[in-house]
């Protein structure tokens, strides 16, 4: 309601008409104000009864792929596995067949490496995105930058900035950065070998991972075909063959096999024995690790890979391992160098610094103009400073090369270059400190060569030959022996799909079995797998020689209704004495009686005595009965199988070899006494002068040393060449006992039953090839090839390891006693070092890293083969005795004498003998010095033989190595004046020089025809020290 006020009075009109024109103007306008606001009330309303607008769209229903995999949940599958958690996997998961599902796996024919109509996942690299790869965290490696944690180039780094600013500062950018500049560069090729060091074993290490990922093979089945395949490989979904020997490749779960053993002792870190070890079963624990040992698998052993990689258990708990880590030696020479440099470095660094403060405070010093550095309050504190920076510089430096640090570094170049080239040779190196032992070792211990061949069969008495025709062999025996050699086994037969090519898979006798039986005997394995139901199997065990399987037809027909058959399959004469009758030729059981049984131990004997490893397969057939044991008596001997194991060509001179080095060889088999002592005599290892021997003595069965008391064990041990019928416990025995006379000992083997002595062992040798994945995963070195000419080569290296190494030792000691002696007679005596710290790291240089490749490249010889093995520790001994012998010490002393003379000689009658002044002078110690370094590396090559240019010619690399190290040293003196303070020098003074390095040649052949003492000398030393 709007109230105006309108006026009454009366006039003549125009006042009112104003007043009235304004009141309308203000209810017009108060009108139409309310009316604005009614009309957006209205449309605020109408708003909210009408749907909103929105901007026009088209709506497309897009259903988004379902992810690979996605009805499993990895991590509760490895959970499962590791927990091994049955309840859950039958109750969560539906089982095995439901995790085969779930991984879109046929059990049988394996993963599809093909998509199929269907759409389903098949593909690998869908499986590894899924699941992982079946690889495994690197470990870490040294950085190139670790030479930059060392206390000592620190403080070189450190004087060497102070000295750059204060020159800079001094003398300007142009003429000051020399001394600083020059110590930065020195620090950096003083570091530089160990960066390259690391940089060599980073590279080795690619290469060992490369190498073991190509022979590390797993049988696998893909496309229902069996094929071999890089462990790496494996994928989440994969079928895997498991056979005795072989180690779990990932984590799975078993679903064929019998009676499937395993050691997990490498996940709980705990030592188990063989009975000790996990029964798997696919119906109660059917759950495998990766890293497991497959100590006996029955026959046809499958398991479903589940986890693979870092998603394993072993993958989750595994602890980064440190490659780097030292060998023995190594750490004895750095706790060597330590014990010198902790006290000695400061000692040495603490006398020289005072000693060359009081020089220089006295003003006994001249700068390069030949100006008295200090005269009192006249010297600036700039110039003072830079002194003392200088003063300490050269104490540390001199520290540094009077100490044998570069040694342990000098060792790893030796390690590294060697396992290259053995790589070359066929050999991997797993383990470094290999290197270093196994040319010590006195005694190898080996087994045969695996390379077996069925050559002979016996029917009865009667002889088939061997190359039998199945016709003439009875019927119902004919099925028997099919029946036994295809399933009780282990091993498995593969026929190509195109082709007449068949591959066996196995052990070597396994092999040698199916072999024969596929190719001669028509044997078809996967029939007589469909026709037979296996019931129960004891997979083949080295204690009891044997393996044995109760099998039921399939269909029963009415010659097998009710019945079971029980194979046997072992050692000749056990399964003979577990037998009662036999089979004749015509397929007839006969009784066996005294007289017969006698012939058929006779006939064991002879092929024994051809070198032939026979094995008898039996047979006995029982009522149905359930939960029946396997029979093992009352058995009617089917036939007597001889497989040879031939002797290679090169195996003779192999072992001729290693008895010519001093080392002996002992063959440790599982043959009876006549065909192992006949393969002994073969190959050499029975000699002769050996055959005088009571048979007690050079051959042995396993039984009778495992009873000897434990003194006779070691009175006896070192006379047996041959151990026969030998178990795993007593591999392991004689290993112990000959260790236990200080002997260094080698195994070879490749079987999981030689896992425990290859570990005992001082060096653990596998074969390549043969050689099951516990063996290898046991042993230190492994021959690729197979070959045992291999293990000469490798004895070889490792002797050559071991005498470079003493090599590098000699003549770094020489340059250490040496700095250390012409340093505390100048300080003493109170002349000027002559050496600046780009000197002395130059000098060390030319030791720690050019001296040590030079003296690396020296090859194995026959003549260093040929040498006794090096002394082993005992006792009475330390390191320092058996590494440093008397020869050396011999050859250091007096090789350092004489480089102390000359050095004295030169520097207090240099200047006035060669008419020079003080720089000239100084530059030819320097260079005499470092040649003299050069010229005792052609010394070191032999410590002991007087012509030490014997092979010379034949080792370019040591030639270009000294060749280059004299020209670098031209380059120093003549055009790096600047950094190393030196004079160019005249060919008369380079070949006084030359004239005083090359003098250490005739003295070194003078000083080898000086005999020593037998006694150590460091104990020459404690017994002066105790007096």
């Amino acid at each position: 309601m709007v109230t105006l006020d309108v006026a009454t009075k009366h006039g003549k009109g125009k006042p009112n008409n104003r007043r009235w024109a304004l009141a309308f103007a203000t209810i017009y306008c108060a009108r139409a104000l309310f009316s604005i606001i009614d009309q957006k009330k209205k449309e605020e309303n109408s708003r909210k009864l009408l749907p909103p607008t929105r901007n026009s769209f088209v709506l497309i229903d897009v259903e988004a792929p379902e992810a690979a995999f996605s009805s499993i949940d990895k991590t509760d599958l490895a959970a499962i596995v590791k927990e091994k958690n049955l309840d859950r996997l039958l109750r969560q998961l539906g089982g095995i067949e439901g995790v085969a599902s779930a991984l879109e796996t046929n059990i049988r024919n394996g993963i599809s490496t093909t998509s199929t109509s269907t759409g389903a996942v098949h593909d690998v690299a869908l499986r590894q995105k899924a699941f992982g790869s079946n690889t495994y965290q690197r470990p870490p490696t040294k950085s190139l930058m670790e030479g930059f944690k060392d206390i000592t180039v620190l403080i070189l780094l450190l004087c060497a900035a102070l000295s750059l600013g204060l020159g800079i500062k001094e003398h300007g950018l142009k003429e000051g950065w020399y001394d600083g500049g020059g110590i930065f560069v020195a620090v950096i090729l003083t570091i530089s070998p160990s960066a390259v060091s690391n940089f060599i074993q980073n590279r080795q290490l690619e290469k060992l991972f490369k190498v073991n990922s190509n022979t590390i093979k797993v049988n696998v089945v893909r496309d229902g075909k069996p094929q071999q395949i890089p462990i790496f490989e494996i994928v989440a979904g994969d079928v895997v063959f498991l056979n005795t020997g072989d180690q779990v490749p990932a984590d799975g779960l078993l679903f064929d096999g019998h009676k499937l053993q395993v050691d997990e002792s490498s996940l709980t870190w705990e030592g188990v024995s063989t009975t000790d070890c996990i029964q798997v079963k696919s119906n109660r624990n059917p759950f495998l690790l990766f890293g497991s040992k497959v100590v006996a698998a029955g026959e046809d052993a499958r398991m479903l890979v589940t986890s693979v990689g870092m998603n394993t258990t072993w993958g989750a708990m595994m602890t980064e391992t440190d490659i780097n880590e030292e060998t023995p030696l190594q750490a004895w020479l750095n706790k060597f160098a330590s014990s010198i440099a902790n006290p000695g470095l400061a000692v040495l660094s603490f006398l020289i610094v005072v000693g060359l403060l009081v020089r220089y405070f006295t003003g006994n010093t001249e700068n390069e103009k030949g100006n008295q550095e200090f005269v009192g309050s006249r010297t600036k504190a700039g110039a003072v400073i830079n002194s003392m920076v200088r003063i300490i510089a050269v104490a540390v430096t001199i520290g540094l090369v009077a100490i044998p640090e570069g040694l342990s570094w000098a060792v790893a170049i030796i390690l590294a270059y060697s396992g290259n080239r053995m790589i070359a040779d066929k050999v991997i190196v797993r383990k470094r400190s290999a290197c270093e032992t196994v040319g010590s070792a006195t005694t190898i211990c080996i087994l045969t060569l695996n390379q077996m061949k069925v050559t002979k069969f016996w029917l009865g008495q009667d002889p088939i030959g061997e190359d039998p025709n199945s016709s003439l062999i009875a019927t119902n025996v004919l099925n028997l022996i099919q029946q036994g050699v295809a399933l009780n086994t282990a091993g498995s037969v593969y026929r190509a799909t195109s082709g007449s090519n068949t591959e066996f898979c196995g052990s070597p006798c396994e092999k040698a079995l199916l072999s024969w039986a596929s190719l001669k005997l028509g044997m078809e394995m996967e029939k007589s797998k469909q026709n037979y139901t296996i019931l129960l199997v004891e997979a083949f065990n080295s204690e009891k020689k044997r393996s044995g399987v109760s099998i039921r037809r399939s269909s029963s027909t009415k010659e097998d209704n009710g019945t079971i058959h029980v194979h046997w399959k072992g050692a000749a004469e056990i399964i003979l004495a577990m037998c009662s009758s036999y089979y004749d030729v015509f397929g007839r059981m006969k009784d066996m009686d005294g007289n017969e049984r006698r012939v058929f131990e006779k006939k064991i004997e002879d092929m024994a005595g051809s070198s032939l490893r026979c094995l008898a397969l039996a047979h006995v057939q029982i009522p149905d009965q359930e939960g029946h044991e396997l029979k093992e008596d009352g058995l009617a001997l089917i036939g007597l199988v001889g497989i040879e194991d031939p002797c290679r060509p090169e195996v003779r001179k192999a072992v001729e070899d290693c008895q010519k080095a001093g080392v002996n060889v002992t063959m440790i088999t599982g043959d009876n006494v006549f065909a192992a002592r006949e393969i002994a005599t073969e190959c050499g290892i029975l000699r002769p002068d050996d055959q005088g021997m009571n048979d007690t003595e050079a051959v042995v069965e396993g039984e009778v040393f495992r009873n000897y008391t434990p003194e006779e064990r070691l009175e006896k041990v070192e006379k047996i060449r041959v151990m026969v019928r030998s178990s795993p416990c007593d591999k392991l025995l004689m290993v112990q006992c000959l260790k236990d006379k200080c002997h260094v000992v080698a195994v070879t083997g490749g079987g999981t039953n030689d896992a425990q002595a290859l570990k005992e062992a001082n060096i653990g040798l596998c074969m390549g090839i043969q050689g099951t994945q516990v063996a290898k995963e046991s042993s230190d070195i492994i021959i690729l090839d197979d070959n045992f000419a291999s293990i000469t080569r490798v004895l070889g290296w490792g002797r050559c390891v071991y005498n470079n190494i003493q090599k590098i030792i000699q003549l770094q000691l020489t340059v250490n006693i040496a700095a250390l002696v012409i340093n505390i007679v100048e300080v003493v005596s109170g002349r000027e070092i002559p050496f600046t710290v780009l000197k002395l790291l130059w000098v060390n240089l030319i030791i720690d890293t050019l001296g040590a490749l030079a003296l690396t490249t020296e090859q194995p010889t026959k003549e260093l083969l040929m040498e006794k093995p090096p002394p082993v520790m005992s006792r009475t001994t330390t390191q320092a005795q058996l590494l440093i012998t008397n020869i050396m010490w011999r050859n250091i002393l007096f090789q350092a004498l004489y480089q102390v003379v000359a050095i004295l000689i030169l520097q207090f009658s240099g200047e006035l003998n060669f008419h020079v002044n003080e720089r000239v002078k100084n530059t030819m110690i320097f260079s005499t010095s470092a040649l003299c370094q050069v010229f005792n590396q052609v010394n070191a090559r032999r410590l002991e033989k007087k012509n030490v240019f014997k092979g010379i010619h034949k080792n370019k690399l040591f030639l270009g190595i000294i060749g280059m190290t004299i020209i670098l040293q031209l380059v120093v003196v003549e055009f790096l004046k600047k950094f190393t303070d030196t004079k160019s020098l005249s060919l008369g003074q380079w070949g006084a020089c030359l004239g005083i390095a090359v003098l250490s040649w005739p003295i070194g052949w003078v000083v080898k025809c000086i005999p020593v003492s037998d006694k150590p000398f460091v104990m020459h030393l404690s017994s002066l020290v105790w007096f």
